[in-house]
């Protein structure tokens, strides 16, 4: 049970109805209609940090399953571990991800090994990340894609802290998606 009450549209303030047009959107939606103010910027923000971009979908995923695993958020984990499997990732890749194994041993890639590995030194540590950690990625990204990379990740993790204090539930039919693939 989340944390705050979940508005349904016919509950939500007048200007964050309009995100209820197709139907229902999500505990993020319902919990930030409290205060469409935030929402109208919230979801923008969002859309452009987590959406189509010069990185490819995976790359995305590989991030925000990596970051909301190292930050211990279940919503986040559970939802996007349902996307990941959407956007290509195999059973193995996501549970390394997932820390249940060490990606070393998943992923032969190196761009996709460096990405994670930015993944947990922007997730994972305080203060700055260290030099090795950005020239390691920087052997394989250009800058733009550093600072998309350092983005998708920071903005995971303020949805991960999000979800997380609030206690946000994840739909029903990921939860049985996940079990159908073992992966709840």
């Amino acid at each position: 049970m989340s944390a705050v009450r979940l508005l349904a549209a016919d509950q939500a303030p007048l200007l964050a109805r309009p995100f209820y047009g197709n139907g229902d959107p999500g505990p993020i939606v319902t919990a930030l209609a409290h205060v469409p103010e935030l929402l109208e910027v919230a979801l923008p923000f969002v859309g452009a940090a987590l959406g189509p971009s010069a990185l490819s979908w995976r790359i995305k995923e590989l991030v925000i399953v990596r970051v909301s695993a190292l930050a211990g958020c279940r919503y986040c984990v559970q939802t996007h571990t349902a996307v990941a499997l959407d956007a290509g990732l195999s059973r193995e890749e996501i549970l390394s991800l997932r820390l249940s194994r060490d990606y070393r041993d998943v992923f032969s890639d190196p761009v996709e090994r460096a990405v994670i590995a930015w993944s947990d030194a922007v997730a994972g540590g305080q203060g700055p990340v260290s030099e090795q950690a950005r020239a390691r990625l920087r052997e394989h990204v250009a800058d733009h894609e550093m600072v998309e990379l350092t983005m998708v990740a920071g903005a995971t993790l303020m949805l991960n802290r999000f979800a997380t204090a609030l206690e946000l539930p994840t739909a029903p039919g990921t939860i049985s998606r996940l079990t159908q693939e073992g992966l709840l």
